[in-house]
């Protein structure tokens, strides 16, 4: 039996990719915060969706085995500062730190506490368009860490490295994102007219349910780990 943990489950592509591993008759398991106020709401709400809701601290040990007791063959990492709010928290000083704590720290635990399970889950890792080994960018930076831990694990893979993840079902208001998907969707669609149709289907936005289709789809096909993709190959 194939059973998914969802890390992130609560953010705007986890709750669609919790939903989508459903909508397959997947077993799932999205995990919330202990610490949530909404752990309650969270709670009914994918209950409802047929999901297990799971709130193992965030420390090494519990999760490991936690993840072992579950017996999970799909490990989902969709954990991260939105750039949005990084770039709130770059005006305060904080945006380095946050990023340390969440999107590697986080990230990071996950990766090794998924290496502790036999056998060894597939890990589905939410990455970012434009990450290389030598970015300076702090966002792109610590998911470039992230990516070459997984790569050097030896845990089958999934890196998924999509442009814009934006929406109208989006919760958080978030004009200047929308507004430069838009803008850069527009030229893309230029693009395509002229024969680019490859940048087109690369680099344009997605919304969470189409991102998290091609998520869930590259996660069950065995075929395709290990493997980095882009949004061309998350849209097929």
């Amino acid at each position: 039996m194939t059973r998914a943990f969802v890390a992130g489950a609560t953010g705007y592509v986890g709750r669609s990719v919790v939903a989508e591993l459903r909508r397959r008759g997947v077993d799932t398991v999205a995990h919330v915060r202990p610490d949530s106020s909404r752990l309650d709401e969270w709670t009914k709400r994918f209950a409802a969706q047929g999901a297990t809701v799971d709130s193992t601290p965030w420390q090494l040990e519990p999760m490991s085995g936690r993840l072992a007791q579950l017996n999970v063959s799909l490990v989902f990492a969709l954990l991260g500062t939105t750039r949005a709010r990084a770039q709130t928290a770059e005006q305060a000083g904080a945006a380095a730190a946050d990023y340390e704590a969440v999107d590697y720290g986080l990230s990071s635990l996950l990766l090794q506490a998924a290496g502790t399970v036999q056998p060894p889950p597939r890990f589905v890792y939410l990455s970012s368009a434009g990450v290389q080994d030598n970015a300076r960018n702090p966002y792109l930076a610590v998911r470039a860490r992230v990516e070459r831990e997984l790569r050097e694990s030896g845990l089958h893979y999934v890196i998924a490295r999509p442009a814009f993840i934006t929406g109208a079902d989006r919760e958080e208001d978030r004009p200047v994102e929308r507004w430069s998907a838009r803008v850069g969707d527009a030229v893309l669609g230029v693009l395509g007219l002229i024969g680019a149709s490859s940048l087109q289907a690369k680099w344009a936005s997605m919304t969470g349910d189409e991102l998290a289709r091609g998520l869930v789809r590259l996660a069950l096909d065995p075929a395709v780990s290990p493997t980095i993709v882009h949004g061309d190959a998350l849209r097929e």
